[in-house]
């Protein structure tokens, strides 16, 4: 069997989501205006990203045995993506979000099946492995550690961010934190001096930074209507992996990348603001005749 071109282990999620005017207060009460139930999960939505970005892509994870994990299935097999979830006797896991009327997000996360995604039985062959930090950290260091050996480009979404050992850096030829996440990883010359290839720093509206040992390179962000910024990170990097494993340079992978994110703001909900390839290739000629 071929290999896939994008391998993402990673968690899995039923988004609850409010939107209100204002994010409340510590201990303050504000009125909603609407509740909506969305799939979710850092990795679900990184393996919706790069299957509509055009790639043949398998998901690790694990669910419960809740109604949750059959409308995760539903999803995956809507998208094309190959199903590897484990079932677990924890709830599926769940994230808590409000958006504002500016677009922006709070998130609270509650693992449950999350908690026990494993690669004990080792991972699908992929050109691209992707991963996040919603799994155990040690799933994650198996995985990448993994993917390396075997010849497949890694790339790490270290969000949530926290400090994170050497062995795993070291296997990372590429790593998308964003502009807060990258300060509480140590800095970007912490990152390239521990042995990632390349540090890929997406900073919303201004665009992305990428650096590496030769220097850093910068890719203006896309001018869109922002209705919801959930999920927009992870289009991003969904659809550069995916670009990435068809054997495009990293800044042109990233250009793309970015015009996913920008897209993934305009659409509320994190799986269906992922965007398809002729949406991203539309944007990006519009940018280009504009």
């Amino acid at each position: 069997m071929d290999p896939f071109d994008v391998c993402v282990v990673g968690s899995a999620n039923l988004d609850i989501v409010a939107t209100t005017t204002r994010h409340p207060l510590p201990g303050e009460t504000v009125h909603g205006i609407a509740y909506h139930e969305y799939p979710g999960g850092k990795g679900l939505n990184q393996a919706v990203a790069a299957a509509r970005s055009g790639s043949k892509v398998a998901f690790v994870g694990a669910v419960g045995t809740d109604p949750a994990a059959e409308t995760l299935r539903a999803v995956l097999a809507a998208d094309g993506i190959d199903d590897r979830l484990a079932v677990t006797a924890e709830a599926t896991g769940r994230a808590v979000i409000v958006v504002d009327d500016a677009g922006e997000n709070s998130i609270v996360v509650v693992a449950g099946a999350n908690a026990a995604v494993s690669v004990d039985d080792g991972i699908p062959a992929a050109r691209v492995l992707l991963c996040q930090l919603e799994v155990p950290l040690s799933t994650v260091t198996a995985s990448m550690r993994g993917a390396r050996e075997a010849g497949a480009t890694t790339l790490l979404n270290p969000a949530p961010a926290d400090e994170l050992p050497l062995d795993l850096l070291a296997c990372c030829d590429v790593i998308v934190p964003n502009e807060h996440e990258v300060e509480l990883l140590g800095g970007v010359d912490h990152l390239l001096g521990a042995g990632c290839g390349a540090v890929v720093v997406t900073r919303g509206g201004h665009g992305v930074d990428i650096h590496t040992d030769a220097g850093t390179e910068h890719v203006d962000a896309f001018a869109v209507e922002v209705v919801d910024t959930t999920g927009a990170g992870d289009a991003f990097c969904g659809a550069l992996a995916s670009r990435l494993a068809a054997g495009h340079p990293l800044v042109p992978a990233a250009r793309w990348a970015t015009a996913a994110g920008a897209l993934a703001t305009t659409v509320p909900g994190a799986v269906p603001a992922q965007p398809l390839a002729e949406a991203i290739s539309g944007l990006l000629v519009h940018e280009r005749d504009g």
